[in-house]
């Protein structure tokens, strides 16, 4: 008995609790897809804190992507070629109601200024109800047509009068640049894209849509369950990378400008935009996500709205 007390001693001398408890979670790799948009994942990424938290508790990060968006990320997820991304709230939804075993474990509210509909500066459209008999493009059942359609109820809009072009966000920046529709519903880096490169202005903001989306932290259902301590050290890190965002808008802005590949011009106005604070999910955000999905219900995008609650994990700093 002497001796397993020496040798238990002895253990806890040599392993520290967090690196005992990283072992006891599987230890090994994380492999964590990202997204080319500005998100605490991508910060993390770019300035090392994650390997460096990960490596602290005897673990090692896999990178995959960059993906275009959340749906092919989600998708890997759902293959279990990856544990953890990013996306929107609108993204979660559908994988949910798709039953991909994925658990969101962070919330970020989309600042007003980071979605949008936008029209030409020398459009007559001058509010939301002259996009009747008008085109808008939008990504069918993602973040733009929730946005025009959100838009459009809040303001009694009849949806059916207005035209909506289904195009990927690529797609639809080409479309709108070259006149082929009449406005086009997006988020950054597209907001800041169209405002600098496309001639665009902003006829609704978030605030003015009523949007309640979110940029959202997401991990596999087995990865929650047996590799808590990891999780753990991702969201934390997470969060210290959103204080740090908050605190340098400029820099975090010259980062994912980096990213994504666009002009390093736009910096300032993506680091204003979307260098918004991220916190563990709360009742309250899990009841925005579900007014959501009851938009995506009763716009037939998902056959019926997935259990929000039991797709959330509460995480505390």
């Amino acid at each position: 008995m002497h001796r397993r007390t020496l040798g238990k001693l002895s253990a806890a001398l040599l392993f520290p609790k967090p690196f005992l408890s990283a072992r006891a979670a599987g230890g090994g790799t994380v492999r964590i897809g990202w997204l080319r948009a500005p998100n605490d994942i991508t910060t993390g990424r770019a300035r090392g804190t994650l390997e460096q938290a990960l490596a602290a508790l005897g673990a090692k990060v896999e990178w995959a992507g960059p993906f275009p968006a959340a749906a092919p990320a989600l998708e890997a997820l759902n293959a279990g070629s990856i544990d953890i991304t990013a996306g929107s709230s609108t993204a979660c939804i559908a994988a949910l109601a798709a039953r991909i075993p994925m658990v969101i474990f962070a919330y970020q509210k989309m600042s007003a200024g980071a979605e949008g509909i936008l029209v030409k500066q020398d459009s007559p459209i001058q509010g939301l109800a002259d996009l009747r008999g008008r085109s808008v493009a939008v990504n069918r059942g993602g973040t733009g047509e929730y946005l025009l359609m959100r838009a459009l109820e809040k303001n009694g809009i009849d949806a059916s009068g207005v035209k909506r072009v289904y195009l990927s966000p690529s797609d639809s920046g080409a479309a709108f640049r070259q006149g082929h529709v009449d406005a086009w519903a997006t988020w950054d880096p597209f907001i800041a894209i169209g405002l600098k490169s496309y001639g665009a202005r902003v006829l609704a903001d978030g605030a003015a849509i009523g949007s309640g989306n979110a940029v959202t932290l997401m991990a596999s259902r087995d990865f929650v369950e047996q590799k808590q301590p990891l999780l753990q050290a991702v969201f934390q890190t997470c969060l210290a990378e959103n204080a740090w965002a908050r605190q340098n808008k400029a820099e975090a802005g010259r980062i994912w400008t980096e990213a994504m590949s666009i002009p390093a011009g736009l910096a300032p106005t993506i680091g204003e935009n979307n260098a918004v604070p991220t916190r563990g999910v709360t009742d309250a955000d899990i009841a925005q996500i579900e007014q959501i999905a009851d938009w995506y219900v009763s716009s037939r995008i998902v056959p019926r709205r997935p259990d929000i609650g039991a797709g959330v994990v509460k995480l505390t700093a």
